[in-house]
């Protein structure tokens, strides 16, 4: 007879009222298991002094020496706490067998409720066994990792300061390198312009600044002119292509950059053909005009003459786009 629902749930009820009433007798068993074995040790202890009392004087009848009466009472006390030691043992190992006992009890139990979720799996494994292999494809089958993936892009602690090792050392070289270049002998044209020009050469090194090239010149010009032994190098300028150059600005740097001024480039300091008077205009040549060294009192009266009205301050972040000639024609692009 199986019943309807209400009847399935009173006989579930019931079973587990009964596995209940059963679970807390064996609790009330093993208590007074336990109990008694407590009381046992009790009495055993309390005792223990009169037992020993009495089998000492069963054992020590009659006249003994002293020697004699503390082996005997000695051996009995022995006997007795080895007698002691045996019962705890037993009663250790009865409770380990009782929970041994109890542990594959609950096991087995578990063991049979988990069956009916083997059986759910198992429907449900056969069910994929149905499925299409699209599907099943998004399970993997093994998890690990392939030798065969690209890393390179991970961080790599051991990568990156080899890395950076290799940058710093490349760094130094380099520095190494151009603070070379900055020692190398230049030897520069240059025009003295009081209104007519006085051509003159003078050797600097690569690394130094207009200042200190303009020093040099006045140096060797005072000798000439009695105008500059008077002047100071801040009174002096120095105009290369159409362009005012400022002190601070350095020969490397324009040789370096291939800097290119409004008539010609700035990285030749040597001088060729008049790229305004030889060749089409429209063709661009690395032929380089004589910079100019003028006052800077000249240079005031007289910006809005030619060929000073044509001087730019030099500006590094400006692209000099063209540049014009005299006569009206215009120069190749610079960009």
């Amino acid at each position: 007879y199986v019943g309807n629902g209400a009847d399935a749930m009173k006989i579930r009820k019931y079973e587990e009222q009964r596995k209940k009433a059963m679970e807390d007798a064996e609790k009330e068993k093993s208590a007074l298991a336990s109990e008694s074995a407590k009381s046992r040790i009790v009495n055993f202890s309390a005792g223990k002094s009169e037992v020993i009392e009495n089998a000492f004087k069963n054992e020590s009848v009659g006249l003994q020496t002293k020697a004699q009466f503390a082996e005997k009472r000695a051996n009995i006390e022995r006997e007795l706490e080895e007698e002691a030691a045996a019962r705890a043992k037993a009663t250790e190992a009865a409770e380990l067998k009782s929970k041994d006992r109890k542990r594959k009890k609950a096991k087995k139990e578990m063991t049979a409720k988990l069956s009916f979720a083997d059986d759910e799996l198992d429907e449900e494994n056969e069910d994929e066994c149905f499925l299409p292999a699209a599907k099943k494809a998004g399970k993997f089958a093994t998890v690990g990792k392939d030798p065969g993936v690209q890393t390179h892009f991970l961080p790599d602690k051991d990568r990156e300061m080899s890395e950076r090792d290799v940058r710093e050392k490349l760094k130094a070289e380099f520095i190494a390198q151009q603070e070379e270049i900055k020692k190398e002998k230049l030897e520069i044209t240059f025009s003295y312009w009081d209104g007519g020009g006085h051509r003159r050469k003078i050797e600097v090194l690569k690394g130094d600044t207009i200042g200190i090239f303009l020093g040099k010149a006045r140096e060797l010009l005072s000798k000439e002119f009695r105008e500059l032994r008077h002047e100071s190098t801040d009174g002096l300028m120095y105009i290369k292509e159409d362009l005012i150059l400022p002190h601070t600005a350095t020969f490397y740097d324009f040789i370096v950059n291939k800097v290119r001024g409004k008539s010609g480039p700035l990285f030749h300091f040597g001088v060729h053909d008049d790229v305004r008077l030889k060749g089409g205009a429209n063709i661009e040549k690395e032929d380089s005009h004589a910079g100019k060294i003028i006052h800077r009192t000249w240079y005031d009266k007289n910006k809005h003459i030619f060929p000073a009205s044509r001087w730019e301050q030099y500006d590094p972040l400006r692209p000099v786009e063209s540049y014009t000639i005299y006569g009206g024609e215009k120069g190749p692009d610079r960009r």
